[in-house]
């Protein structure tokens, strides 16, 4: 079972975002670690010295541009694709008749 923790930058509160967050965490069935509520650097540390495999925030805007582990959004959207690739490889477009006007 992946490691997680839910990070929230100290400039916003944490309450809400974590609250978000848990609901994504408990969905993926990962083992919580906690909240970090401190500078990236922080968890980013966490990460590299393998503590924990996953990372989960609330919002992408949270994330500082230079980061390198792994980052889930809590967002509701699904993390795989929904339907079951096909078994015969990519379909490609159809084609349609041009559509003239009369």
């Amino acid at each position: 079972m992946e490691r997680a923790v839910i990070w929230v930058p100290p400039t916003i509160e944490a309450l809400e975002p974590s609250a978000r967050c848990m609901g994504h965490v408990l969905r993926r069935g990962y083992h919580f670690e906690g909240i970090i509520h401190a500078p990236w650097e922080a968890v980013e540390r966490m990460v590299l010295d393998g503590e924990v495999e996953v990372v989960v925030i609330a919002d992408p805007a949270h994330l500082p541009p230079d980061r390198t582990p792994r980052i889930e959004v809590a967002d509701g959207r699904p993390i795989w694709p929904t339907s079951p690739p096909n078994p015969r490889g990519p379909v490609p477009p159809r084609r349609r008749r041009p559509h003239t006007l009369q």
